[in-house]
């Protein structure tokens, strides 16, 4: 399979769909990646590094016919040199769509029987995040808001005392606690300022504050809570008093930040031009939702103005500004999504995986945007049910069946939880048979019946300690796997006890069956810690370049 990495043509975009390091990774996975000429000049990765990493350097007419195309802007429709019309028949875009604003573009590909998929639109699920590309570019946003903030208010982030006098630190406001809010945050209370936030989601209070910063509300009880983690649009009432709330923050910070937006609609307006005139002059708005129409009156997408000596920035290529990090983050989301669509050897658009069916738009040139809901699972009443059937990206090796849909995880995401095989469960029958004659044996077996105070002990420790072994053989096979490694950092916790109980236990001088047992333990337990931290170790390592 062919996966092209064209170049960006939209002229303030920076970024590249990956950089040499994921072109790495996707080339020891079996794609044979094409890079555009000069498609990653802009975000300071050279042809030479493209082609070290295995990468094939090629001119546009051939990049661009390859089984998939992956990109960062939709392709656009410009007469004469229109992306979308240069991908064959049958081929695969990869790249953000925003399908909902894009209507004439999404036509225009179902004309070309072209499949694509939007990054935009993954799903807000657990099992997603890896390829959630949209909160990928919000960090980078974030971050990048307080940057331009900083470069263009006039005194410091921190407070300073010095023999010259004493400087405050910067006020800062975040409007919308998402990721962009939440990085944005992070990284003005890093520089020192005094930060406060608000949202309409009394959900992430917590967050900021965990943060460092202020959460601000106002005193009418109403949820803004949305499907997916966003906001929703908020009732009169509680605008009015949205609204009284940021006049009053206006007069007292120094610089404001808005990253509020709702799913296909136009941002809301949420900083007036009275709020505006309120502020001092010198402050500072960075407007992140500039592109959908700005949370500020006054913001001008793509331009940065002066107000009643307020700077109001309204960029529209943030993520861009950090084109490095960015296009890194970007291709190794995309990255995972190919891995979930069977990688390079059996790619397939398969509508049964929740991930693909979320961010399916066309296929072979049919809409499917909105995603379809999930098939059904077959019942014998309602006879044969159908089933998404996959389609492969030519000329992708035919797609294997899928296997049917283990149960789901206990906790709703995440891998599916298998049920205990029949050997396991013989397995513990056979450790409960065991115990059970060795507490008989100890209980009965001294002569006239007589038992010793350290035999009664033992029996004790015994009874906890197979009951311990059931209760925890059913409490972790019911744990997500995704949550196994937290559950590691507990048991070894509980490891760490037993070894001390059992080096305790062991200090007797003759060796009687207790000592023996806290021997056992202690051992046991030693290499549960030893393997936990093995484990943990090798996570870690994942996580390192």
């Amino acid at each position: 399979m062919k996966l092209a990495i064209v170049k960006e043509t939209r002229p303030d975009e920076r970024r590249v769909a990956a950089s040499p390091a994921v072109v790495g990774r996707l080339v020891k996975a079996g794609w044979t990646v094409l890079v555009e000429r000069g498609a990653g000049e802009a975000a300071s990765f050279p042809d030479a590094q493209y082609a070290a990493a295995g990468a094939t350097v090629v001119g546009r007419d051939e990049a661009w016919q390859a089984d998939v195309v992956a990109k960062v802007r939709p392709p656009s429709l410009e007469s004469g040199k229109s992306e979308a019309d240069r991908m064959r028949a049958g081929a695969l875009l990869v790249s953000f769509l925003f399908p909902a604003q894009n209507a004439e573009l999404v036509g225009h590909l179902a004309t070309r029987k072209i499949s694509a998929l939007g990054m935009d639109c993954i799903p807000r699920i657990s099992r997603a995040q890896k390829l959630d590309a949209i909160s990928s570019m919000a960090n980078i946003s974030g971050y990048r808001a307080v940057i331009e903030a900083a470069n263009r208010y006039g005194s410091f982030f921190t407070g300073q005392f010095t023999a010259a006098g004493k400087v405050p630190p910067a006020k800062v406001l975040v409007i919308g606690a998402g990721v962009a809010g939440l990085a944005a945050v992070a990284a003005a209370k890093g520089l020192g300022a005094i930060v406060r936030a608000f949202d309409v989601r009394p959900t992430v209070a917590d967050q900021v504050k965990s943060l460092g910063g202020e959460f601000l509300t106002v005193q009418i009880a109403e949820s803004g809570e949305g499907q997916g983690g966003y906001a929703k649009e908020m009732s009169k009432e509680f605008i009015a008093a949205e609204m009284a709330l940021f006049n009053e923050q206006a007069k007292d910070v120094n610089i404001v930040i808005t990253t509020a937006l709702i799913p296909g609609r136009p941002a809301p307006k949420l900083w007036t031009a009275e709020a505006v005139g309120l502020m001092k002059p010198g402050s500072v708005v960075i407007d992140l939702a500039a592109e959908q129409g700005g949370n500020c009156d006054l913001t001008q997408p793509g331009k940065e103005v002066v107000e009643h000596g307020v700077t109001i920035v309204g960029y529209t290529d943030m993520p861009s500004r950090m084109a490095s990090v960015a296009s890194d983050l970007y291709g190794t989301n995309i990255q995972h999504l190919l891995e979930e669509m069977g990688g390079a050897e059996k790619h397939t658009i398969d509508l049964d995986n929740e991930i693909v069916r979320g961010s399916i738009v066309l296929r072979n040139g049919e809409k499917l945007w909105p995603p379809p809901p999930p098939k059904k699972v077959d019942t014998p009443a309602a006879g044969p049910a159908t089933t998404a059937k996959p389609v492969t990206v030519t000329p992708a090796a035919p797609a294997t069946p899928t296997p049917a849909p283990a149960k789901a995880s206990a906790h709703g995401h995440g891998p599916p939880v298998q049920p205990p095989s029949r050997t396991a469960g013989v397995v513990m029958s056979i450790v409960g048979v065991i115990a059970l004659v060795a507490w008989l044996a100890l209980r009965f077996g001294a002569p006239d019946a007589t038992v010793s105070e350290g035999t009664v002990d033992l029996l004790q420790h015994m009874t906890v300690f197979v009951m311990a072994i059931f209760v925890g053989w059913q409490v972790i096979w019911n744990v997500a796997p995704a949550l196994h490694t937290p559950l590691m950092s507990v048991t070894n916790a509980i490891s760490g006890i037993i070894v001390v109980g059992g080096l305790l236990g062991a200090r007797a001088v003759d060796m009687d069956a207790s000592v023996i047992v806290a021997i056992l333990a202690t051992l046991f337990a030693t290499i549960n810690i030893a393997g936990g931290f093995l484990v943990t170790r090798r996570m870690l390592a994942m996580f390192r370049k």
